[in-house]
């Protein structure tokens, strides 16, 4: 019997408003069907775009920093830490995002976390001119880590609308929705400057302020809170015991962390690198927003190599070419070979876009792998993969947290390399090194032939 006409599916708020669900089962077929589908193609198409605006704010820095000449008085140095600070506050924020969905709701926190999207964009568009101390720009700087929260809580939230053969594509298209909105912001911060000059960077988190309250009321309007979920109690605590989760997040600190870091802090390596060539922040701006949009439009094709090849294998042969990337970056500085440093540069976004799509692909089949064997053990499937999918969400969470704060680590190596030495080079040096370490770990783990290698990986 259809569910489409049972009173407990969908349940009206109001007179003339949107029906509230009060029951969600996705994985009936004829329920996706006739009812669930429409509701979650709506809720995935506003949390892309609510995901997205945040990614923006987020990422503002990286464009502010650029509009930052010699009138406000910062060194190299202090730009970086203003590009490090949102993604410290992003990191922290990630875990506690991801259990707010199924506390207070989606469509809850999604219009929460939208609003609070003008706590620092506000500000930035009323204080940010020559004489504002560094301090203030400091403090605005990591509540724009608001935004870097937005993603964990949107792909929790998406996570229960779709049935598990649907999940890898619809949190792709959120995930790539979301890390559009770094190339997004460096393209109107380069509009702005086009248009009214650098003295004006108020003007780009101003673009925003309209943005945002247009997610908070598109997601007020026609997102939906699903009945029924929860937080599973335990669940990050068992998680956290178990090595794989380091492992993983030890990887997606090299993929993920990779495309947030280099996202942040490209723009200002270019002028540093290259001053010759981008003697002003619209020349360097015109170069910024092209790694993060290549990066992120590429991201699904690691989740589809993944499938075809396997999750281990293809991260494996990513973070080789990463290192092979840096290596080439660090080639070109010191040659001066701007065509090399910008083909090597762009290089290690396009693995980065990859290697986030294979290292997501990975986790569940790092779970899934294990549920078969402790169902052989038991006898019991149901409960191994209820265990599995119970663990998958955590790690996802954990990794997710350490993985953005690669944003941090890739601007400070960047400040602590300029300082000491006035090039990037040891800061190339730490990511060949880091990149190296990622793919020993990967085929150690993952891919070394014994009795202990996890089937299908």
């Amino acid at each position: 019997m259809s569910t489409l006409a049972s009173p407990r599916s969908l349940a009206p708020d109001a007179p003339g408003r949107r029906r509230r669900i009060t029951d969600w089962r996705p994985e009936d077929p004829e329920f996706w069907a006739t009812t669930g589908a429409p509701i979650a193609r709506r809720n995935l198409y506003v949390s892309i775009f609510a995901e997205h605006v945040g990614f923006s704010v987020w990422s503002l820095w990286s464009v502010m920093v650029l509009f930052l000449g010699p009138e406000y008085g910062i060194d190299p140095a202090g730009k970086f830490l203003l590009t490090a600070v949102p993604a410290a506050l992003g990191a922290v924020l990630r875990l506690p995002y991801t259990l707010a969905v199924a506390r207070f709701g989606g469509r809850n926190w999604t219009i929460v976390s939208a609003l609070l999207l003008l706590v620092p964009a506000v500000p930035m568009a009323v204080l940010i001119e020559p004489g504002v101390s560094y301090s203030t720009l400091m403090v605005l700087a990591c509540l724009t880590g608001v935004g870097g929260g937005n993603f964990a809580s949107s792909m929790a939230n998406i996570n229960q609308f779709f049935p598990e053969r649907l999940k890898g594509r619809a949190l792709g298209l959120n995930a790539g929705g979301g890390n559009l909105g770094v190339p997004a912001v460096q393209l109107v911060g380069l509009a702005v400057m086009a248009a009214a000059g650098a003295a004006y960077p108020r003007l780009v988190p101003a673009v925003y302020l309209p943005l945002i309250v247009v997610a908070a009321l598109a997601s007020a309007r026609w997102l939906d809170n699903v009945p029924g979920a929860r937080n599973e109690p335990g669940a990050l605590r068992t998680a956290a015991r178990d090595p794989h989760t380091w492992v993983m997040s030890l990887l997606y600190l090299g993929t993920f962390g990779s495309f947030i870091g280099f996202g942040f802090a490209f723009g200002q390596v270019l002028q540093l690198q290259f001053h010759d060539r981008f003697p002003t922040p619209v020349d360097a701006a015109w170069m910024t927003f092209l790694g993060p949009l290549i990066g992120s439009l590429i991201r699904p094709l690691g989740g589809q190599l993944a499938d075809r090849l396997g999750g281990a294998r293809v991260t494996f042969w990513n973070f080789v070419a990463m290192a092979a990337g840096a290596a080439a970056v660090l080639y070109a500085a010191r040659e001066r070979s701007f065509p090399l440093y910008l083909a090597g540069f762009l290089a290690l976004f396009v693995f980065s876009g990859i290697g986030n799509g294979s290292t997501y692909k990975m986790i569940p089949a790092i779970f899934r792998a294990r549920a078969v064997a402790e169902a052989e053990r038991t006898g019991d499937r149901a409960a191994a993969e209820r265990r599995s999918r119970r663990l998958s969400g955590a790690l996802i969470g954990i990794a997710g947290a350490v993985g953005a704060s690669g944003g941090v680590l890739v601007n400070v190596a960047f400040r602590q390399s300029f300082l000491v030495s006035g090039t990037a080079d040891a800061a190339y040096l730490t990511f060949i090194g880091w990149y190296a370490l990622c793919f020993v770990v990967t085929w150690v783990v993952y891919l070394r032939p014994g009795p202990r290698r996890l089937s299908g990986v």
